[in-house]
This record gives C-alpha cells, sequence and structure tokens, in this order.
C-alpha cells in the first residue's frame, strides 16, 4: 500500500484516503515491491513511502545507533523517533512481512502532526533518501521479468515504426516509441533452429550444435545435445517460472533437445517446425502430452491457443519472476488466417491479405500481453525483446516482396543467404524507465548475446563448460553504448555452406568452401553491392583468418559446395 504524507503550512498531514477500517492490519510486502520516492510539487512536499515508515514490532536490532530515521506508532497511538545505525539504513528497505503496517483508526489516519517534533526524522530521510533510492532501484531490477517475443520470419519490411506503409502495427510501434528499436540486430543465422538455438545457448553458428534445419523422422529435428546450457536452464536455478510457448522445433519430448529437459517449466504449442507450418493443425502439446484440435464446429486456430496461453502463463506467475519464452509462429508460411480483418476487401491477392492480416495478428497478441502487463502492474518490472528468426523471407521480386516492398531498407538478400538483408531483423526492447523510450539504435548486437543479458539481470551463473560467444546487452539496452567485439560470425549449411564474418564496418562472405570471399564496407555500402576484395587483399586474408578461427568442425555440419545426393531428391 501506499502512505502519502504532504507537507502543508507548517504540518503534516496523513490524507484519509489510507484509512483501515476495523484495524486491519496489512502486510508490508516482500522485495522487490519496496519503493521510495519524493515528489515536488509547486510549494508541497509529498513524500510517498510505498514501504514502510509508520512501523509496528520494528526489529530491536534495528533501533541503535545514531541517525533518527522513522517514526514508530505504537498500539495506543502515540508517536516516537526511532533510530537507525548507519549500517542498518539499508534494512529499512528488506523488513520480512511479518512487520506490519498499523493504522489503528480514522481519527489517528487524519490526525495532525506537528512539523516541529517531526523534522529530525525529515531532514534524516532527506539525507538518506538517496541513497535508498538507489537500493530501492537495484532491488527493482535485480530480477526483471523476461519475455523474449521471436517471430517466424517477421523482416524489418513487415512493421510500421521501419516504413511498411500497407500493414499495420500499431502496438509494435507502441513498443518503438516507449523502448528502443534497433536497425542492425542480427539473427543467429538465417533459417529457424539454428537461429533458435544460438538464441537459447548463447553461441554463435560456428560453434553451436544446430548449423541448419535438419528434420529427424515423421515429427521432429536434430535435438539439442543432453544437458545443454539454455536460457531457460539459467533463469530456472534463479528462481524464475519458465515457459516456451508457440513453437520450439530443437528436439522432440523423447529426446534430449525437449524443451521440459533444456529448463522450461512448461511448453505449449508446436514442437516440430514443419508441423507448425499449419495454422489449423490437428493437434499441439500441453507439455508433453499431445491433444487434439478436432472439432465438430471446424478448424480451429492454433494461435488463438497459443496467445491465451501466454496470458494465462503471465497471470498465473505474476507474483514472481518469469521467464517467457514467447516463440510465435505468425506470419511464416503457410499463409493461413481465420479472419482477414481490415484487408478483406483490399484489391490484393488472397495470399497477400493473408500475409498482412498475419502480421497484424502478431501485432494484436502483443499489444494483449502489454495490455496485461498494465494491469498486473508490471511494466516497469518487465523486460520484453522482440525480433524475427531471420530478416526478410521473401525475394524482393515476389509477389509479397514487392506488394510489402520488404526490401525498402535497400539490403541485399534474404532468407538462407547470409547478406545484411537476411541477418538484421525488426529488433524492439521496452522496459518502462530503464529502456530509453523513443531511441533508434544503429549499433549492432546478435542473439547469442541475450543469455549473457539475462545472466546479468537475474545474478545467475554461467558454467566455463558453456562457452559462450555472446556479450550482455544490459548497459547497452540502458541507454550506454554497444559492448565491444572482435567480431560477429555466421555460418549456415542448407545447401552450400556459407560463411560470413562483421568486425567493425567491414562484412566478409563466402557463399561455400571453393567459393571467393567477398568484402564489403557497410559503412558506405549497406546495400553490399560493391565487392571490395580484389582492392582489400589484406582484408580477404584477415577474413579468412577469422573465419578459421570462429569455426568448429562438426561432424553434423561438413563444409560443403553443396547437398548431399541423398539430400538432394
Amino acid at each position: 500500500m501506499s502512505i502519502t504524507v504532504t507537507l502543508e503550512n507548517d504540518t503534516i498531514k496523513l490524507p484519509p484516503d489510507v484509512h483501515l477500517p476495523d484495524g486491519t492490519r496489512v502486510g508490508v510486502p516482500p522485495p522487490p515491491e519496496e519503493r521510495l520516492a519524493v515528489a515536488l510539487n509547486e510549494n508541497r512536499l509529498a513524500w510517498m513511502l510505498e514501504y514502510a515508515v509508520i512501523v509496528d514490532d520494528m526489529p530491536a536490532d534495528l533501533v541503535s545507533g545514531a541517525q533518527p530515521l522513522f517514526l514508530r506508532h505504537s498500539a495506543a497511538g502515540q508517536e516516537d523517533v526511532g533510530r537507525v545505525s548507519p549500517s542498518m539504513k539499508a534494512k529499512i528497505l528488506a523488513f520480512p512481512p511479518r512487520h506490519r503496517l498499523r493504522l489503528p483508526d480514522r481519527r489517528a489516519a487524519e490526525r495532525t502532526h506537528s512539523l516541529k517534533r517531526l523534522r529530525p526524522m525529515l531532514v534524516a530521510l532527506v539525507l538518506v533518501l538517496p541513497a535508498l533510492l538507489r537500493a530501492a532501484e537495484a532491488a527493482k531490477s535485480a530480477k526483471p521479468n523476461i519475455i523474449f517475443i521471436l517471430s517466424d520470419d517477421l523482416a524489418q519490411g513487415d512493421v510500421g515504426c521501419y516504413g511498411q506503409k500497407l500493414i499495420q502495427t500499431p502496438n509494435l510501434d507502441r513498443m518503438a516509441r516507449e523502448g528502443t528499436r534497433y536497425t542492425q540486430a542480427y539473427c543467429g543465422t538465417a533459417v529457424c533452429a539454428p537461429s533458435r538455438t544460438s538464441l537459447m545457448i548463447g553461441q554463435h553458428t560456428g560453434h553451436s550444435p544446430i548449423r541448419a534445419n535438419r528434420e529427424i523422422g515423421a515429427e521432429g529435428q536434430l535435438p539439442l545435445p543432453a544437458g545443454t546450457f539454455t536460457v531457460a536452464r539459467l533463469l530456472k536455478s534463479e528462481g524464475y517460472a519458465t515457459a516456451c510457448i508457440g513453437k520450439w522445433g530443437m528436439g522432440m519430448f523423447d529426446t534430449t533437445g525437449s524443451p521440459l529437459k533444456l529448463g522450461f517449466d512448461h511448453f505449449f504449442g508446436y514442437n516440430c517446425q514443419r508441423h507448425a507450418h499449419s495454422y489449423f493443425p490437428k493437434f499441439l502439446y500441453n507439455d508433453d502430452q499431445r491433444f487434439s484440435l478436432e472439432s465438430k464446429n471446424g478448424k480451429i486456430y492454433a494461435q488463438n491457443l497459443i496467445a491465451d496461453e501466454t496470458l494465462k502463463f503471465v497471470n498465473t506467475n505474476k507474483d514472481r519472476p518469469f521467464f517467457l519464452y514467447y516463440s510465435i509462429t505468425l506470419p511464416h508460411g503457410n499463409f493461413e488466417i481465420d479472419d482477414q480483418g481490415i484487408y478483406k476487401d483490399k484489391p490484393w491477392s488472397e495470399q497477400e491479405k493473408n500475409y498482412a492480416a498475419m502480421v497484424t495478428r502478431l501485432d494484436t497478441d502483443v499489444g494483449r500481453i502489454l495490455a496485461l502487463l498494465k494491469e498486473l502492474n508490471l511494466d516497469d518490472q518487465t523486460l520484453i525483446m522482440l525480433a524475427g528468426d531471420n530478416g526478410s523471407s521473401f525475394p524482393p521480386d515476389s509477389p509479397l516482396g514487392k506488394r510489402f516492398e520488404q526490401a525498402a531498407n535497400g539490403l541485399r538478400g534474404f532468407k538462407r543467404s547470409l547478406y545484411e538483408g537476411a541477418l538484421r531483423q525488426a529488433a524492439l526492447a521496452r522496459w518502462p524507465g530503464t529502456v530509453p523510450a523513443g531511441r533508434v539504435s544503429e549499433e549492432a548486437w546478435a542473439f547469442w548475446d541475450f543469455l549473457p543479458t539475462c545472466a546479468e539481470l537475474s545474478g545467475g551463473n554461467i558454467p566455463a563448460e558453456a562457452k559462450l560467444d555472446g556479450l550482455s546487452l544490459v548497459s547497452f539496452l540502458k541507454g550506454g553504448p554497444a559492448p565491444k567485439r572482435e567480431y560477429f560470425y555466421w555460418e549456415l549449411h542448407e545447401a552450400a555452406s556459407l560463411q560470413a564474418v562483421r568486425w567493425g564496418g567491414w562484412k566478409a562472405l563466402r557463399n561455400g568452401p571453393s567459393k571467393s570471399i567477398e568484402i564489403y564496407d557497410l559503412t558506405t555500402n549497406a546495400a553490399e553491392s560493391k565487392n571490395l576484395a580484389a582492392e582489400k587483399p589484406d582484408l580477404v586474408a584477415k577474413a579468412e583468418s577469422l573465419m578459421e578461427a570462429a569455426h568448429t568442425d562438426d561432424p553434423n555440419w561438413p563444409m560443403r559446395d553443396s547437398k548431399r545426393p541423398a539430400e538432394n531428391k
């Protein structure tokens, strides 16, 4: 609860709106709910104590020393100033729930107190206020809720705040206004499974165990190895409730890659990414239990259930730190929607209407999460990051590419290549009061930075055997510069083995082990239209050296110039 004490005409008043009828005793909330803030409004000094100023049964070990700090309220309604030693000041923000606020009756709540009598307490509060505010802020940010919304194939060109004119994305645009938009946020690589692996385990694709989409049997993909250290395992060890809702694609439940074996308390949705191509599937999974979506009333749009489950998880865990990995399948093909909405009467193809409606539906479901966080008063305790798992998904000259101008950002390439258009994706971060509002950052970061970021936010430890490639983005998220690093690196083994490396403003690509290295200056040529390799042999040599250093051989991912014969079928 809040107690506002207002200074007016040399008196301090406890306003009647804090009266608790019948002598109700209110438990002091446990951390991190504590706050101490001061507002100066014209000539009025308002003290907002969302923790404890009037404390009943204050611990004896706090009542000592030389600094008058807060008022004790006895059962008889008399007040006296308690004293707290300097070494115990921080503990004002750490009273356990057994210590209670007591407001005996309305008369006591409305009683006017002498300013002269209470001046020592106010002076002491002014002196220690900055330290208490810092302590409260540290407690607030120690374990924030973390939501990562990973869209399947959302590109910069799909979102209004990146320049999209035809598709409406009001909630994502709001996230950009209330947070930070990134123009050079890099995915793990340019297809689903390896990009998501990079996000989950903090390694780039030169080191990670998944470097392409690899189908296993009738349902499921190549699983993550047993014991893989994931961001979910990290956060679970720090007391977070953890859930993956949407799509997994890194191992079925009977394999070592099951999300339920790698740190997630709860799973809901599609495990297999091929299965996720259908938005009207015959079944989904709740944890590892398959449940039917057969309906007498017709097909069930899976996203309706998935979106509802995210809200259920947040509601269920609103009183503890939680990590929600919302791996939303929209707007990946098949291009299916249960309602074309505002696009129904557009003079477009059915595919174009569906695609636009899918992006807007994604936006709507993000808006539902934002609204729930506000309703639960969790806004300023929750970091939300949103990204696509790769860049543009269509060729610029395809019907969808042309209709929605996905290449309007001027970047070359799309899904399954390693040019900038395939690797840079729509990315936003929002955390009111912590992530700067309205900021647009052109500094680079990558998916493998997410795990070390969560480690710093949660205070969790990363085992040495995890061998992370990422760097924490906490200072960057808060408005500082991006962390300095030697290079970014990508591989992709869908057809030929592709490699790319970026250091500073330079970018190098090799579209197969026998191909020549290409060199681009991204500071002057982000479109990668001018290959400088012939003019910069020293940079070619540097790129080759970096590629060799960043690549670890893996028998599942041999370097090759084409698909294996069996895969060409």
